[in-house]
């Protein structure tokens, strides 16, 4: 069988016309729709659960379990910390999911997940079984001894944590100091971590006319891990700290002081008018519950995003459920425009499944993300990823950037196009979502 269909070969075996893009399908038995269950409600899983009823029409339900009614953007966050934006610029919510697709919404939290059954168990109590379970929770964070969110906001998950930081931001007073600290790789948005340091000391210098503040960024990795040439020479310009190999070893929140040690050495200490420290990252809590883990991510399969978990009698314990977005243990970016990548791939692999077909052989996915380095300039990154047959994971092909240089990442530096096209670009992913 030609596992390598196209969208309309794909759509005319399930049994739906090409209007299935915009309309729903055809309706089967009651008893033979399976219900496809997706546990959260950002970039990846509100992406996952249009796809499946746009493409799957009425032959499939889809539920989205989300504790929150509305979703809070982490994409373009750092600029509420300027001003110019705010979080509810950047809220969505899923009445289109509700109304225009059909998507089940319930507003609650997964207490656990019975693979066995196949079932989840709600907060509320509520069991609810599934055919198909996606898990797309997102990020969670490690432990950092004394670190107390509600006094040092790490602000990696948007909304209050973006009101907080700013809050402190507009406090501050010339003379005053700004660090923050940049987790291990890998972690949620590579480059937000070092736009958010540009942002943050341009706002203060340029906007705010202070000359007297510091920012110092400590990274706990041994150099800027993404546009390093970028954000390099705008830290130079900006007059911004930067030490590298700086493991956080603890907080003290109400002091705003960070102890961190450089490279395995002797501790040191540094306090803070304005404290954002951004923990080591690891995937959502559930998937550790679930048994779903290899290290602090979940193992999947790229073509399908199904987990390749085994349990100690090698039977597939995540069989029937897929793991899209930062959760997930490929090496593919953790980033809101790949989560909606990855979840189209998941999305049709599933309604494939559903009807005896192979997944799509070799798929790719998109990583695209533009940085605000000032409040008038942008940069951006781009790299495509395929699957590699050989290795079973997806790796960066070559593309050619303007400067005609063959390399597996495109880039632009700062500049006031890539700003007017920053909010094209997220406008478009905003849509693609949540429309």
């Amino acid at each position: 069988m030609n596992s390598q269909l196209s969208r309309r070969s794909l759509l005319k075996a399930l049994g739906l016309g090409l209007a299935a893009t915009t309309l729903p399908g055809l309706v089967k038995a009651a008893d033979t729709i399976p219900n496809i269950v997706v546990v959260g409600g950002g970039f990846a899983g509100a992406t996952v659960a249009k796809y499946l009823k746009m493409w799957g029409g009425l032959s499939v339900q889809v539920t989205i379990i989300e504790p929150n009614s509305t979703y809070v953007s982490p994409i373009l966050s750092n600029l509420v910390l300027n001003g110019q934006k705010t979080t509810d610029d950047l809220s969505f919510n899923y009445l289109n999911h509700s109304q225009k697709y059909a998507v089940n919404m319930i507003h609650d939290t997964v207490d656990s997940v019975d693979n066995v059954a196949k079932s989840v168990t709600l907060g509320s109590g509520q069991v609810i079984s599934y055919s198909k379970l996606i898990l797309a929770p997102g990020i969670d964070f490690d432990s950092v001894a004394g670190h107390d969110f509600d006094k040092v906001p790490h602000a990696w998950k948007a909304g209050a944590q973006t009101n907080l930081l700013k809050a402190q931001i507009d406090a501050m007073q010339d003379g005053d100091s700004f660090v923050m600290t940049v987790p291990k790789a890998p972690y949620r948005c590579p480059p937000g971590p070092y736009e958010r340091a540009c942002v943050v000391a341009d706002y203060l210098q340029n906007t705010k006319g202070y000359t007297g503040c510091n920012v110092t960024v400590l990274d706990a990795n041994p150099a800027i891990t993404v546009e390093a040439g970028t954000f390099g020479a705008a830290f130079t310009t900006y007059g911004i700290n930067y030490v590298h190999s700086a493991d956080v070893v603890s907080v003290d929140s109400d002091a705003k002081t960070v102890t961190y040690s450089v490279s395995g050495a002797t501790s040191s200490s540094m306090t803070a008018t304005t404290l954002n420290v951004i923990p080591n990252q690891k995937a959502g809590q559930i998937l550790f519950d679930a048994g779903l883990t290899e290290g602090n991510w979940a193992p999947i399969n790229p073509l399908t995003y199904e987990s390749t978990k085994l349990n100690s009698s090698d039977v597939p314990q995540g069989l029937d459920i897929h793991i899209i977005g930062d959760s997930q243990g490929t090496g593919l970016p953790k980033a809101g425009h790949i989560a909606n990548s990855e979840a189209k791939i998941c999305a049709d692999a599933i309604l494939r499944a559903l009807k005896g077909l192979e997944p799509d052989s070799a798929p790719k996915t998109n990583s695209a993300c533009y940085s605000p380095i000032s409040s008038t300039t942008a940069s951006w990154l781009t790299a495509v990823y395929e699957y590699n047959a050989t290795t079973k994971l997806m790796q960066p092909i070559d593309v050619i950037p303007g400067n005609g240089v063959v390399d597996k990442y495109a880039a632009g530096g700062p500049s006031t196009e890539n700003y007017r096209a920053m909010f094209n670009w997220s406008g478009n992913l905003f849509a693609d979502t949540f429309a």
